[in-house]
């Protein structure tokens, strides 16, 4: 796992999903046990801030920072170039960020039990986002939610359409900041599946082989 690639092993790639995965069960656990009874209402409320925040952070970091900042534009290009890479932030990186601009200026803030439910919510979110990135580039739509959300993100590695569709776990800010297409039906995109980016009718949602990406 490097600090200066978003490409990872097969073994890092894993082990990122087992470690939020563990993150969100623990403290989740730990907020249920033993958060006081009293404070239930404002960890509910600092829990879902955090939940509803991440799908702004995820908007604002995927179309400012990634294609725009350097150098994680040039490692985000890779992406795009290589949709079935097994791409994800490194852990240690993702982490101390959010350890480090979610939780430490919430205790600060609030106290040590709002910032835990705090930084609760943004783990779950992160960790949605990331299910969600593997599954348009891995899974077969099973569903027409999943094919909506595959064709979405489709849309958003084709060339022509890299300024719109930022949104990965959800397409609400897509809409507010007028990124979204005015016609998803109508517009064709590539089908992320197999790591060979083909062209298909984003509506018609055809299938290809698998791959496995992430990022």
């Amino acid at each position: 796992m490097g600090l200066l690639t978003l490409k990872q092993s097969n073994l890092a790639y894993r082990l990122d999903f087992a470690f939020y995965g563990a993150a969100v069960a623990t403290l989740g656990a730990i907020l249920l046990i033993a958060s006081p009874r009293a404070d239930a209402l404002t960890d509910a409320s600092c829990a879902l801030g955090g939940l509803m925040s991440w799908t702004g952070i995820e908007y604002l970091l995927h179309r400012f920072v990634l294609h725009g900042l350097q150098p994680f534009r040039r490692w985000h290009t890779e992406h795009h170039r290589h949709p079935g890479a097994l791409i994800c932030s490194p852990t240690i990186l993702s982490a101390s960020l959010i350890f480090t601009l979610v939780f430490l200026p919430s205790i600060w803030l609030a106290g040590p039990w709002p910032a835990c439910s705090m930084t609760f919510g943004i783990l779950v979110g992160y960790f949605f986002y990331a299910a969600m990135h593997h599954a348009t580039h891995h899974w077969r739509a099973q569903n027409a939610w999943l094919r909506r959300r595959k064709q979405w993100h489709a849309l958003h590695h084709h060339d022509s359409a890299q300024a719109r569709c930022f949104g990965v776990s959800s397409s609400l800010w897509d809409h507010l900041l007028g990124t979204a297409p005015v016609r998803v039906a109508s517009v064709r995109a590539p089908v992320l599946e197999s790591g060979v980016v083909g062209v298909a009718d984003a509506s018609a949602g055809k299938r290809s082989d698998e791959s496995t990406s992430r990022g």
